[in-house]
């Protein structure tokens, strides 16, 4: 999931819901004899004869004696809270034993004092005998804000979220299904909650804020990989990063933390729902590039619902989009570079085009000066069915409450499936794993904001550390997948990134794009799930050095 720096609609911020689950654990103190006190104003009891009367030392060890259960409940409390069981799913006909563990690991200062706890889920696959040999993962979704939920019960996982097979919504109660799809056979899985998220909090809430931001987020999930990597005996093991979203822009700043800070080089780094350049996705005076970015997607949106012309809608969804990114870097590119000197015969000529590539009128495209905004185009196309597409995934709807709004209301793809995530979630970590914790799993919250980006008057651009990253470490390997019906991440503005990138052409190699055909979570849609199984699958297996 991913939230943008500037102020959202209200839809937005109540697009929130879900999560995991950790923390509980009891503390035992051993009882201890009381010495008897002497009454008031009277005079301590005489020692019994032959006994030696108490001195100063014997003073000392008492006090120190009343103070071990006070001891005792201080080492509890470090010792962290962890809950293991055994579990086996059926990933392409064959059985996968595993062992779950959801628990907390603390993080601590300099001084040894804990200063936050992270939850985290991890899936260890039984019965491996050279763990040097077994990769492990570590995911984490974006907002900022979000949980590990998405990836963890929609893709990742051994189990999954039921929907239906194009992930539209069932009704509740909801359902979780083995995931046939998991990557449990090819790699093992640590899901991570960042502080704020899920169960992880910071042990002190007036210090939170030492955790909420790009640079401040990036040390302290560093720290817990280098933590589970190193108390996990897992330095010798191919390792990689999966993340989501604002968790691409995490992974790709973990590349350089890791390499820089722990010496900690990575095979891989699987990107889904890219945004490493955030000024290909917020746009505002003056930058023009997100509206060139954005049109293809439009592009794919309309054409799902049927609302391009009868020439383009013939035509298979790849061919179409050809054709919409070849006019987005060219001519419409060319105009609005141009601003207002564009001449009136070629304003003409780009809006017919623009109108045939987004299903909108050459009049609605002209009054908004050939620059359709995203939550203006999300109302407008379906406006005569009084219909508002998603942001997260266009090819879902929901009606509008106002049919003369000019913005959409909020997010038909999120409210289809926010809730079920957050229902099977909070049910399958007391039920399945065993963890029990009163206080709410933070599926996607604001509490992190604001978020310190770190990029005053300037958009912050993450991809200059990938590539420092990819040119230090020549064996890294990226995957990037992108949705076509994305229109948080739109998968255009991944493509122009990474032809950006400035890196040799012998590393560039080292990069591999796959797209979808639904959108940010591209995983919801069967058919996408199935091809993303493979895909990663194939890379992780290419990156690890592991024979097909």
């Amino acid at each position: 999931m991913l939230k943008p720096l500037t102020p959202l609609p209200d839809w937005c911020r109540r697009t929130a819901a879900l999560s995991l689950a950790l923390m509980a654990a009891t503390s035992a103190s051993p009882i201890f004899a009381e010495s008897p006190s002497p009454p008031p104003g009277g005079t301590p009891p005489a020692a019994a004869p032959g006994q030696a009367k108490p001195n100063g030392n014997d003073k000392e060890k008492e006090k120190e004696k009343a103070k071990e259960p006070e001891k005792a409940a201080d080492k509890e409390k470090e010792t962290p809270r962890q809950v293991q069981s055994q579990h086996s799913v059926v990933i392409n006909g064959t059985a996968v034993s595993y062992t779950a563990t959801a628990g907390m690991m603390p993080l601590k200062d300099a001084e040894g004092k804990t200063t936050a706890e992270i939850f985290f889920m991890a899936y260890t696959k039984d019965g491996v005998a050279d763990v040097t040999k077994r990769p492990v993962t570590f995911s984490f979704n974006g907002g900022p804000g979000s949980s590990s939920v998405w990836m963890h019960l929609g893709l990742l996982g051994p189990r999954r979220v039921k929907l239906k097979e194009d992930g539209s919504a069932l009704p509740p109660p909801y359902q979780l299904v083995d995931n046939e799809y998991s990557l449990l056979d090819e790699t093992d899985l640590v899901f991570i909650d960042p502080v704020g998220t899920g169960y992880s909090r910071a042990t002190k809430l007036d210090e939170a804020k030492r955790f909420y931001g790009v640079k401040e987020d990036t040390a302290s999930v560093a720290e817990f990989i280098r933590l589970y990597v190193t108390k996990n005996t897992r330095w010798a093991s191919p390792k990689f990063l999966i993340g989501e979203s604002y968790g691409t822009t995490r992974a790709a700043a973990l590349s350089g933390e890791l390499g820089s800070k722990h010496l900690m080089n990575l095979n891989g780094i699987m990107l889904v729902s890219t945004v490493l350049n955030f000024q290909t996705i917020w746009g505002g005076p003056g930058n023009d590039l997100p509206h060139v970015l954005y049109l293809p997607s439009f592009t794919a949106t309309a054409w799902h619902h049927k609302k391009l012309s009868a020439e383009l809608q013939k035509l298979p969804l790849t061919e179409v989009l050809k054709q919409a990114e070849a006019f987005a870097m060219g001519d419409y590119n060319h105009a609005l570079m141009q601003g207002s000197a564009l001449p009136p015969a070629t304003r003409q000529a780009v809006l017919k085009q623009l109108a045939s590539f987004t299903g909108l009128t050459v009049e609605y495209l002209d009054r908004a000066d050939l620059r359709p905004s995203l939550q203006r185009f999300g109302v407008e196309l379906l406006r005569d069915k009084d219909l508002q597409i998603g942001r997260f995934d266009s090819r879902y709807t929901g009606h509008v409450r106002d049919r003369l709004t000019e913005t959409t209301e909020g997010d038909p793809s999120a409210d289809a499936v926010f809730s079920a995530y957050a229902s099977t979630f909070n049910h399958y970590i007391r039920t399945e794993l065993k963890f029990e914790e009163d206080k709410p799993y933070e599926i996607l919250t604001g509490s992190v904001q604001p978020w310190n980006w770190g990029a005053e008057n300037d958009f912050v651009n993450v991809s200059e550390t990938l590539a420092k990253s990819m040119t230090k470490n020549p064996f890294l390997k990226v995957h990037v997948s992108q949705g076509y019906t994305d229109l948080a991440t739109p998968y255009f503005a991944a493509k122009y990134t990474f032809t950006h990138l400035d890196v040799a052409p012998d590393i560039a190699k080292n990069l591999v794009m796959d797209e979808y055909q639904s959108g940010h979570m591209m995983y919801l849609n069967l058919p996408d799930l199935v091809k993303q199984k493979a895909d990663l699958a194939k890379f992780i297996r290419g990156a690890s050095g592991a024979q097909p």
